[in-house]
C-alpha cells in the first residue's frame, strides 16, 4: 500500500494529441504520439501500443491522460518522455484513458 503523499508525487495531466505517427521500429505495433500538455509542460512524444482498438484518423485533436514526470525511456530510436496512459480491454488490448468531457490541456488530476 501507498501513501497519499506517495500518490502525489505522479503527476498525471491532460494534453490533446497533435500528431500520430507509425512506429515500424518497435518490437510490437505502436504509434508515436505528439502531445501538447499545455504552457507549464509543453510538447512531449509517446510511445504508445494501441493499433488494435485506435485508428491513426480518430486519435488527432484527442485530450488523453499522461504521466508528465517519469525520466524518458529509449524505445528503439525514439525517446518516449511520457507514460501515456490507457486500460486493457476484454482481449487485454490496450484502450487510452481519454476523458469524457473539454478540459484545459495541462490539467493536473487529483
Amino acid at each position: 500500500m501507498i501513501s497519499y503523499q506517495d500518490f502525489e508525487k505522479v503527476d498525471v495531466r491532460v494534453g490533446e494529441i497533435m500528431k500520430v505517427e507509425d512506429f515500424p521500429e518497435a518490437k510490437k505495433p505502436a504509434y508515436k504520439l505528439t502531445i501538447n500538455f499545455g504552457p507549464e509542460i509543453g510538447i512531449k512524444k509517446s510511445s504508445v501500443q494501441i493499433t488494435k482498438r485506435h485508428t491513426k484518423e480518430e486519435l488527432a485533436g484527442k485530450l488523453v491522460i499522461g504521466v508528465v514526470n517519469f525520466p524518458p525511456k529509449q524505445i528503439g530510436p525514439f525517446v518516449s518522455e511520457v507514460l501515456t496512459l490507457g486500460l486493457p480491454d476484454e482481449n487485454g488490448d490496450v484502450v487510452l484513458l481519454m476523458p469524457t468531457k473539454k478540459v484545459p490541456k495541462g490539467g493536473k488530476m487529483f
